[in-house]
């Protein structure tokens, strides 16, 4: 581990544990910002069992990364990821980059003994996703993926309601996530709509989310059948790049390389059946992550655009009781809940964020494992993969787990 780190002593467990974790940064746009807010308001919330000091942050473009730098609080700026890994004083590499950058940058990081943590989809693709992390492994550092929505204190609640078998075996999930941001044919032709920076389109973009969460709260897959499609087939070169809104639109047009919906059927290894959609043409959904969870005693509904709620069905309370019920997740009781607000008054989206930075650095300094890690990366990118197969042969596909 890089020599910044300040150890003390763990009395409670004998271990020795890092005063303060140095953090460097790789990306600083969209989901920059949102990492840039974690970084800065983890230790405010939360009792961390270290410090993470944002001690740099790395882009290509100077003037930006200095503005970036100035404005979130970040130390000091690096415009090449390579200077940033070989820094002594950092001891973990956060990535934000776009897709196709996320191997060179988390291989160097792990390679140089820095923990990392990695924007989703781990990889452009199962080979590249496998490569890292084996790496990882290796160099025997602390890997996270940032699935920030398992992170909704109403998901990680889903997950102790199925736990704790409440609504018993699982049947169906039915989980969509609809966005409209490119419904404009004249919207510029950013990254995510380039195959050789993103590698897919909605599919990688929204769908790697809601197949983390279908593990995360059904099981893993085992085969999937899938079609996708693209709805505008040429656009116009970006003249500026933009986050997650392009930039400036230039007359000369050029071929969408990415899918713009992905659809796919799921069978689980334990039985369970899932119908998966995501899309960037659904005209009134900003952001329509939507899941539905069927079991043997009841059923879970949950939306992200009402990220505080989470709906249950039981089919065990009295007949005339019966009926879906609203849970309000604020109680301090709640996972992650007793570190914000008083009962009712609700959090955000950016708080996912929050309580990921927390999970990852209160794992380094007790030395435990975190997840979702890179091999649930690889996980998810097995998925991802298969269904792009499917599309691509018009059948149903075996998800193939790769040893690590």
């Amino acid at each position: 581990m890089a020599s910044s780190l300040v150890l003390v002593h763990d009395n409670v467990g004998g271990d020795y544990m890092p005063k303060q974790i140095n953090v460097g940064m790789v990306g600083y746009k969209f989901m920059g910002k949102a990492h840039s807010n974690a970084w800065h308001s983890a230790p405010k919330f939360f009792d961390l069992a270290a410090e993470p000091v944002m001690k740099a942050i790395c882009g290509r473009t100077e003037r930006n990364v200095k503005e970036m730098a100035d404005k979130w609080g970040w130390e000091s700026y690096e415009t090449s990821y390579k200077k940033l890994v070989a820094r002594e004083d950092i001891d973990l590499i956060d990535i934000t980059t776009p897709n196709n950058a996320h191997k060179d940058v988390a291989i160097a990081a792990a390679k140089a003994g820095k923990h990392v943590s990695c924007e989703k989809p781990l990889a452009m693709n199962v080979s590249e996703a496998l490569e890292m992390v084996k790496v990882v492994k290796k160099a025997g550092v602390k890997h996270m993926i940032w699935q920030n929505y398992r992170r909704v204190p109403a998901i990680a609640l889903a997950k102790q309601i199925i736990e704790e078998g409440r609504i018993g075996q699982v049947y169906h999930i039915r989980a969509v996530y609809l966005q409209d941001w490119i419904m404009d044919p004249n919207f510029p032709l950013a990254w995510r709509l380039r195959k050789g920076v993103a590698g897919t389109g909605a599919h990688g973009d929204l769908n790697a989310h809601i197949i983390d969460l279908a593990r995360y709260l059904v099981g893993e897959f085992a085969e999937v059948v899938g079609m996708k499609e693209t709805f505008v087939k040429e656009r116009p070169l970006e003249l500026e790049g933009g986050s997650l809104v392009a930039g400036k639109a230039s007359k000369k047009k050029s071929r969408v390389t990415v899918d713009d919906a992905t659809l796919f059927l799921a069978r689980f290894v334990n039985g369970a059946v899932g119908t998966f959609e995501a899309t960037r043409f659904a005209n009134g959904r900003r952001n329509g992550q939507r899941l539905e969870i069927n079991g043997s005693k009841g059923s879970l509904v949950f939306e992200l655009e009402r990220m505080n709620e989470l709906q249950l069905f039981s089919s065990t309370d009295a007949e005339h009781l019966q009926g879906f019920k609203l849970i309000n997740v604020t109680e301090a009781c709640h996972p992650y809940m007793s570190a914000y607000w008083p009962v009712g008054h609700i959090i955000g989206w950016e708080h996912t964020f929050i309580n990921g930075v927390t999970d990852f650095v209160n794992a380094i300094a007790k030395k435990k494992s975190v997840k979702p890690d890179f091999i649930d990366g690889l996980r998810n990118q097995e998925v991802l993969d298969a269904v792009v197969k499917s599309c691509s042969e018009r059948k149903w596909i075996k998800v193939t787990k790769h040893k690590v």
